[in-house]
């Protein structure tokens, strides 16, 4: 057992995948996690008697670190439904990948799709064949939009699937989205290999996904979790580092802040040396995500597991009665800013039914219950040329993790973990090199 002992801030999925990473190498963690609940802004909520996740989340294939944290902390592969890409919207498009090596997968997929012109067909090809050749770099300070401009995207193709995908990605609108930070999620899923492209999604709640079992395997090699405990301060003595409210008192040689942005500044402000850092973080800015749950009965499913909707408030549909919960139970998402944000939460709930009837084009029974949960800083908004913090802080052994950080990706599930490892590698090299 390497004898040092780290603090790590936030139970999400960045503090949890840092904390799974070190006990795997042998080293003593304790995870202080304010909520009771396990999982950060990726989580299960009980409302009213029902269980519901916070947001609905889509893995992709090409979630490499994810899925091997998950192999990691012994989770089933059946735990995730896994489906070929597929962009059904009801009415108006069809495009499901072929099950073939890539690119052909692609391709051929485009080949048989439904609702798409030779226009919009030859439209896609040429942004993707573009990207390529370009080795999916481009300007800093191009937004989606002009990078679909300049590529000369059809307006029904930039409607039916490259804002959709950009605002279900990225979390930000097309015309204020950063077109590199979109042409990597493009680079590592539809232009990459097939299993890549594949659509992950769970079928149990966020928080038994991973952070139950990475808490397992914390419990079984020495870990401490400490739920329902607040850290409102970070204080340096002696070369170690105190926790406010820690119940233990002990001292730290290596901090990991793992909460979100909003919480770590004020982490970060009261370590001291790190006001400019704190700064950074407090001002980037954040978009919101909604879920509205309708329970609408046994009889009523969905077209497939996830659609997509033309119209508005919501952009994505999920029957999660076909993804192992409770039958009729439909999920619509609502990511980023918008004119849903002057709703109620009933005209909200209204609205969204009768997007569903609308586009679904037919009658739909009232919800025999509904739910609406808004994450409102649910992620960082995914801008042109936003400069985004590091792993590392000015004071040595006191490190970041979380999904914001500057990394290829924008805030996901996968962004987080691959900080959370990140940082649990600078605290394994900081103490191979000081012996903390």
């Amino acid at each position: 057992m390497v004898p040092h002992q780290v603090a790590i801030i936030g139970a999400g999925y960045a503090g949890l995948a840092c904390a799974v990473e070190l006990a795997r190498h042998g080293v003593q963690v304790t995870v202080f996690e304010r909520s009771h609940t396990l999982g950060g802004r990726a989580r299960v909520v009980a409302k009213d008697g029902h269980r519901l996740d916070n947001g609905q989340h889509i893995l992709l294939g090409a979630y490499s670190e994810l899925t091997r944290l998950l192999r990691t902390t012994g989770v089933s592969p059946k735990t995730l439904e896994r489906l070929p890409l597929l962009l059904h919207v009801p009415g108006e498009l069809h495009l499901q990948a072929a099950h073939l090596p890539a690119p052909f997968h692609l391709a051929v997929g485009l080949l048989r799709a439904r609702g798409l012109a030779w226009a919009d067909r030859l439209a896609m090809l040429r942004l993707m064949r573009g990207l390529k050749k370009r080795a999916w770099r481009v300007e800093a300070a191009q937004s989606v939009a002009e990078l679909l401009r300049q590529t000369r995207q059809t307006p029904r193709l930039i409607r039916l699937i490259w804002e959709p995908l950009c605002v279900a990605a990225l979390n930000t609108p097309a015309a204020e989205a950063s077109a590199q930070i979109f042409a990597n999620v493009l680079r590592d899923s539809l232009g990459a290999h097939t299993a890549a492209s594949e659509l992950l999604i769970p079928r149990i709640d966020l928080s038994e996904l991973f952070p139950v079992p990475a808490a397992r395997f914390l419990a079984v090699r020495r870990g401490k979790l400490r739920t329902g405990t607040a850290v409102e301060g970070i204080r340096r003595e002696n070369g170690e580092f105190f926790l406010d409210g820690d119940p233990g008192r002990g001292g730290y040689r290596q901090v990991v802040i793992a909460t979100a942005p909003h919480h770590a500044g004020a982490l970060l402000a009261s370590a001291g040396d790190c006001e400019r850092l704190a700064a950074q973080i407090d001002a980037l800015p954040s978009e919101p995500i909604v879920t509205v749950y309708l329970a609408l009965g046994d009889g009523v499913h969905l077209p497939h597991p996830m659609i997509g909707l033309a119209g508005a408030p919501a952009q994505w549909a999920f029957d999660r009665g076909r993804l192992g919960g409770r039958a009729g139970l439909v999920a619509c998402v609502i990511s980023a800013h918008g004119a849903h944000e002057a709703l109620s939460r009933e005209e909200l709930i209204l609205a969204v039914h009768k997007q569903l009837e609308d586009e679904l084009s037919r009658r739909l029974p009232a919800p025999q219950w509904s739910q609406a949960i808004t994450e409102k800083r649910a992620t960082f908004a995914c801008r042109p040329g936003l400069v985004r913090p590091g792993c590392r802080t000015p004071v040595p052994g006191l490190w970041l993790a979380g999904d914001y950080l500057d990394s290829d990706y924008p805030a996901t599930l996968e962004s987080a973990v691959r900080s959370g490892t990140a940082a649990a590698e600078r605290v394994l090299r900081f103490a191979a090199r000081t012996g903390h």
